[in-house]
This record gives structure tokens, sequence and C-alpha cells, in this order.
């Protein structure tokens, strides 16, 4: 290994070298398309002279799971979201062009679940069991060169069930690239830049690059050139050395005057743009995004980020993107994202596994901070057929790869070595708490090690004894986190999960007040609601939870708490627990499956916002004369009015342990009207009106203007609405689609936690009023069409356009 001194050349001029570079020096391949898949078992289909002729066609990401219907038969059971798994089979035929002669070429994944196999012209390449980590394979030496095709195929075995606590998909399920590099090129994941010393005068930038050799040039020469945010401003780093291994590592280092720091609200981002040369030629350029922070945790005052005092005001999300399942979707994820963003949420927590990489690029961009997680499970299984089983062989490789690969996202502040792991409770938590942080940390020093944790007794808890982690994660149990400081004097602490609050979109349980828990305690039987439906009050939770209200005024009450991470930011596929069948998907989200706001949403909103703010609920369509009560969040304010009608039902405001207004009121059909006011002075107005019977079909998108790639989505948003334009808001008409031209039904949903209709059908029926069409686009630019029809109800028609 060559370890060589830098020198700096600062550089006036947009011309940087990358424009001398010759383009085939490093390609990059969307892989995704055209690939055959037969679900079921075939020992054959390793072979390349296999006849797939007669299997489906598809584009990926693909999750064959969740095209298949609910069961209770299923293996997955109701956690795993009660939908087929097994065993399925993808092959891709392509060629190689005599041009890419003497080229490394190599296939990554970015993520298969589970244990995949992979062969490339019948020649077996490798396994990997764990399903959430991106990993790479070289197809150099067994590919054919020129008009001979060349056979990749994998097997993916999702058979072993249950093997999660929640919906995994099957498949490959995340993107897939295909890379041609020069013999001598940056290695997989080979950059690696750090930051010290940042201010907002200065930041001094350290780079580590590793170059795979290959073969044995006199001389390689690294260059690194990095760009601003604005592309306006360039410093070129430049090294090179004369001894030859078949590992390089370069350091490299600049200081930079006046950086643009990445931050929540002004996620800057620059780019390290690196240029590789062999005996005076450039032979592989590699960029690198990055940004320049500071941050630190405090015993005492919690978490502040470039020397500003804030919490972490965050969420837990699973992988599952709705009606998508895991097939990872750029757009889905960055719609969640928008959607977070506009609550206030600024964390995300990878619950409970590495994610996407793209979603990390989300949040990098964005401005999100992530706890990146990487394990549910050590050597103690929560199910039976889980990780635990694969442990002993690949813990070591899966945390080695995740921090490898996500280590220069500025977005990551966190490394997760574990959630609620049953061996805090023995004493072998001791020492593989220590191997796991030793493993981070001998990649990564600038980030806390931590581990979400159950135990708050620290003299029970051996992951805690084990003082291998920089930050304590603790999970649920507020009420004891006043006593942290005093139980673990000197720790920093973070509430890394809370709530497990339930709530179904559009239904309310009164009394309001009347708190429902849901099984009252451990291995009692669930007494909840007949329909299992649960309150979109905040008045319903899990026996090991609490309500949204009661956990954040904890939170928000003690500095020395860095933040917390609700669980959950969305609905989920599985885990509907303690929900039996026909409950399919979670009731923890603030934001049902669809992505349709949840009323607790606004609570965030009006606490982790400045933005002024009103939200009245609920619905106002009841009998004549019940008794009805009326929530209202909002900000900015002192106080709000209600009125039906126009007559006042009073004055209410929020108090030390109320974050809403409220009124008890009896219900007459007509306006339910919320007015705020600040020093007397009118701030916002909402008011909901009585609905009448369904009459039509209202069509809203996300987004009318889209790409013609392939993978671009809109969300569609499906109302069922009266004659003047209200939300029906218990309609439940079957809605039929009907999309033409340049595009297709991606998905369809409606939020409703037991439904049993498919995902992936040109019909839905609403719930509680609404329902979501996903439509894609094809690669051809053009119109879409998209109609609406329900029997009974005026139909409606929109138009999408997609462009190159």
């Amino acid at each position: 290994m060559a370890l060589n001194k830098f020198t700096l050349v600062f550089v006036l001029t947009l011309i940087i070298s990358a424009c001398h570079t010759d383009q085939n020096t490093r390609q990059r391949i969307d892989f995704d398309d055209d690939w055959k898949f037969y679900l079921g078992d075939e020992p054959k289909a390793s072979s390349a002279s296999f006849d797939d002729s007669a299997w489906r066609t598809l584009n990926l990401p693909h999750d064959w799971s969740i095209e298949g219907s609910f069961s209770k038969k299923n293996q997955t059971k109701t956690n795993g979201g009660a939908l087929p798994a097994g065993i399925g089979w993808y092959r891709k035929s392509f060629t190689v062009g005599r041009d890419l002669a003497g080229k490394h070429i190599f296939i990554d994944f970015d993520g298969v679940y589970r244990n995949s196999e992979v062969w490339i012209n019948s020649h077996y390449l490798g396994k990997r069991p764990f399903g959430y980590n991106s990993f790479r394979y070289e197809l150099t030496p067994f590919l054919n060169l020129g008009d001979e095709p060349n056979v990749l195929a994998v097997r993916v075995d999702n058979s072993l069930q249950p093997n999660s606590r929640w919906y995994t998909g099957s498949g490959i399920y995340r993107n897939v690239w295909l890379v041609a590099t020069s013999p001598v090129h940056v290695a997989h994941w080979g950059t690696f830049i750090t930051t010290s010393d940042v201010s907002e005068k200065e930041a001094t930038i350290k780079l580590q690059i590793k170059i795979n050799v290959g073969l044995t040039p006199k001389e390689i020469k690294v260059e690194t050139t990095i760009v601003n945010p604005e592309q306006d401003k360039i410093v070129t780093v430049k090294n090179t050395t004369d001894r030859i291994d078949s590992l390089v590592v370069f350091d490299q280092q600049v200081k930079l005057s006046t950086p643009e720091l990445w931050s929540n609200e002004h996620p800057e981002l620059y780019t390290a743009k690196t240029l590789v040369y062999a005996d005076g030629k450039v032979v592989d350029n590699y960029e690198t995004p990055f940004g320049i922070r500071y941050f630190a945790f405090d015993p005492a005052k919690g978490f502040s980020l470039n020397g500003k005092p804030m919490k972490l005001l965050g969420v837990n999300n699973h992988h599952d993107q709705g009606a998508l399942g895991a097939a990872f979707s750029v757009r889905a994820a960055e719609r969640q994202l928008e959607i977070l963003k506009a609550m206030g949420c600024n964390a995300i927590r990878t619950a409970h596994n590495p994610p996407a990489p793209e979603l990390l690029d989300l949040c990098d961009r964005m401005g999100f901070l992530v706890m990146d997680e990487a394990f549910d499970t050590w050597t103690r299984g929560k199910m039976d057929c889980d990780f635990h089983l694969d442990w002993p062989v690949w813990h070591r490789r899966e945390l080695e790869d995740m921090v490898l690969r996500d280590r220069n996202h500025p977005s990551v502040i966190l490394w997760s070595i574990g959630n609620e792991i049953p061996e805090q409770f023995d004493t072998t938590g001791i020492k593989l708490a220590k191997e796991l942080a030793d493993i981070v940390k001998n990649l990564d020093k600038t980030r806390p090690v931590t581990s979400a944790l159950t135990e708050q007794d620290p003299a029970k808890n051996n992951i805690y004894k084990s003082k291998a982690l920089d930050l304590i994660g603790f999970n649920y149990k507020h009420l004891l986190y006043a006593s942290f400081p005093k139980n673990f004097p000197g720790e920093k602490m973070l509430a890394a999960e809370n709530m497990s609050a339930f709530s179904t979109r559009g239904h309310y349980d009164m009394p309001s007040d009347s708190v429902r828990i849901w099984p009252k305690a451990y291995k009692q039987p669930f007494d909840g609601n007949p329909d299992l439906t649960a309150s979109a009050y905040d008045n319903c939770h899990a026996y090991w939870g609490a309500t949204h209200e009661e956990t954040w005024k904890v939170i928000k009450n003690n500095d020395f708490i860095s933040g917390m991470f609700v669980w959950s930011g969305f609905d989920f596929l599985g885990e509907p627990e303690p929900y039996p069948w026909p409950a399919r998907s979670s009731y923890y989200g603030v934001i049902d499956l669809c992505g349709f706001p949840k009323d607790i949403y606004y609570f965030y909103q009006s606490e982790w916002t400045t933005k002024t703010m009103l939200h009245l609920f609920p619905h106002w369509n009841w009998n004549e004369g019940q008794t009805v009560d009326v929530w209202s969040y909002y900000n900015n304010a002192d106080e709000v009015e209600l009125f039906v009608n126009g007559i006042s039902q009073g004055v209410s405001s929020k108090s030390n342990d109320r974050f809403h207004a409220f009124w008890r009121v009896k219900y007459v059909p007509g306006i339910l009207k919320a007015v705020s006011r600040k020093a007397g002075k009118t701030v916002l107005e909402e008011e909901i009106r009585t609905a009448g019977k369904p009459a039509k079909i209202e069509l809203v998108a996300d987004r009318s203007s889209l790409k013609a790639d392939g993978k671009d989505l809109s969300f569609i948003t499906v109302k069922v609405i009266d004659e003047v334009g209200n939300m029906v808001p218990d309609a439940s008409n079957l809605i039929n689609f009907d999309v033409q031209g340049n595009g297709f039904i991606a998905g369809v949903d409606n939020g409703c936690q037991t439904s049993m209709e498919p995902f992936k059908t040109s019909c839905r029926k609403a719930f509680n009023g609404l329902c979501l069409l996903l439509v894609q686009t094809t690669k051809t630019a053009g119109k879409i069409q998209v109609k609406a029809t329900s029997q009974g109800l005026k139909s409606a028609e929109i138009q999408l356009t997609a462009t190159n």
C-alpha cells in the first residue's frame, strides 16, 4: 500500500480536467430493463443454454410478493403482510461490445430479498442471504464479447418463513447497474471524504481514495477536483505515486475558505471529481457528492448542527412504499420525504435495515438527517428464519458494506448497530456490541455508534455495559426519560422509537379524552374495536407505547434529549400488531399507506414548524343531536374560537398538558368553522361543511408533467364528492380506472388496514372518501389520459404529459 503526500493547485476557471477524459473511462449503465422472470424454482435456469422464452418479461425493480393475494394461509403471516413469498428466478441476456475488451465489468445489485444466488454464463458468482445491502460481482473473466450473448441468472429464495417482523417483499427489488472500468480504477465504494475543523470561515477536506491497479503501469496519478454547489469555484488536489501494488490508497487534503455548510434548511452539496491517470493517460473518472457540516451530541444540551441547538424531529420508516411494495421508486421516496418535510420532520431512522442508496441521495439533497441502521437481530432471532441464522458468517460483511457504501452521505449522522436486540439481556451483548462498534469505527470514526435499547436499567442492560455506544438510544418508556441523567451520568441520549399510537384515517372514537390501550398488557387478548379500526383522535395506543402528545411533552421539555423518532412516519405493510387478521398493515403511521396525512400529522406540523397553520376535525356528518368532540391543531395564535352555523361554541387553547384546542358540541348539519387569533386579531380560518350524498369523482394529481423514463410516477388522489364539491367522509364507492397513452397503472390503494383488495389492478373502493391511483410512465414521450368511473357517480378525467 502506498500513501503519498499531496500537492494543491488552485484553479480559477470552470474548465476542469474532466473535460479531457475519455468518455469510455467509466460507464455505469442502468440494467433494469428486459429481464425474464419465473415464479417458482427451476434448477436448470442457472445454465446459459436454458430456454426462458416462455417466462414473463419485466423491468426492475420488482417485488413479486406485492402482486399476490392476501391470505391468512401465507407463510409470511400477518406480520409479513400476509402476502406470498417463495422462490423466483430472473434472467437477462445481453451483449458486450468488443470496444470494451480489456475493461473490467461488474454487476451491482442495490438490493435483493432474499438469499440471492447469481450466475453469469453458467459460472456461479456467489450468494448473499441478508437481502438489504448492496453488493457487486465481477463478470469480466466469464463474458463473451461481440455478438455472442451473455446470460445473467439470479435465483431468489424467500421461502423460509417467517423471516421478518414486517413486510419484506421478494425479488430484485432495487436497481441493478452494469459498470465498466479500466483495469486501473477507483475501487468499489473506494472514496472516503471527511471534513474537520469546520466553521463558517474554513474547513479541512480530507480524501482517501482506493485504487485497484489491475495491470502494472509505471506510474499512477490521482487528481481530485472539488466543485462547490454553485459550480463556480474549484480547488484541485493532485497526487502522484511511483510504487505499484494491487491496491493503492491515496490520501489528499485541502482547506476551503468560507465553506457552504450543509444543513436541513440549506443542504449544500459539493462534488469531488476524481481522475485516475496511468502512465500519463486518464483511465478512470469517479464522482463523490459530499457535504460540509459539523454536529454534536451533548449530555446536557442535546443535539446541535453547525453550532445551532436543535432537536432531531424524526420518524421511523420501513422500506416498503405502499402499493408498490418493496420495489423501490425514487419518485415514491421523494414524495414521502416531501410530505414529511411539510410536517416539520428533519430526520429519518432506516428501521431496521440499510436503505436503498437513492433514499440517502434524496436525504442529502432535501436536508434530512439519518440514523442508518444495520440489524434487527444478532445471534438471537425474533422470527424462526430471520437473519440470526446467517449471523455467524455474514454479520461482519454486511455491517462493513453498509458503512463503506453510506459513509460519504452528509445526511448520515448516526450508525445504529441494532434494534431492540435481545442480547441486551444476556452477557453476550457485551462482546457483540464491542465487536460491532469496532467494525464501524475501523471504517468511520466521524459518526457516533448507537443502538436502540428497551432496557433502561443500566445494571441490567449488557449492550450499555459494553461501553461501546457513543450515544444511548431508547425505545418507548418515555416516563423514565427524566431519570436518564441520574441513571446514566455523563451519557448522551436519544429517543430512538416512540409512540406506537394507533389510528385509522377518518375514523373517530368518542369520548376523545378517554384513552384506549389495546391490549392493556403483554399477552392479553386484543380488545379493540370489532371492525379493527382505531381512532384518529390521539387517544389510542399499544400497551408498550403512549399517545403522541404525551410523549412529545417529555421530549420537548427536556433539553438533554437530543430528539425523537416517531413510530412510524407512514403506515407500512405487515406488523398490524396487536390487530388480528384480517388486519395486514400497520396502524402506527402519522400518514396512511397511500400517503394521505392522518389528523395527527397536523399536530406535528403545529409543533415542528413555524409556518402558520390551523387544522379542524373531525368531519361534519353525524347523527342529529349526537355529542361530537371537536379538536383543532394550530400554531402562531393564542386561541381558537369554534362556530357551528355561525353560533360561537366558545374559545379554547392549548395548555401545558394539551397540544390542541377542544370542544364538545351537539351536532347539527351545516358549517363547522374554526378561527385562530393572536392578540385578538384573526390569524386563520377553516371550515368543514356537512357533505351530501356521493355524486362525483374528483382527480387530483400530485404532478401532471412527468419524465418519459419508464420509472416516473404520478400519485393521483381520488375523492368521492357531493354535488357542491365536499368530500363524502364515509364514501366507499368502487372506482374503476382506465389509463391510455404513454403510461400505465402501477398500483391502487385506499389506506384501509384491513382491505383484501389487490394493489395491482384497475379498480379500488374508496375508503372514508378517498383512494389512490399510481400512474407510471413508459419510455415514450406523449400524453397520458386518466379516467375514473363508478356506478351512480359522475366520472372524472385528467391528462398527464410525459416528456424526454
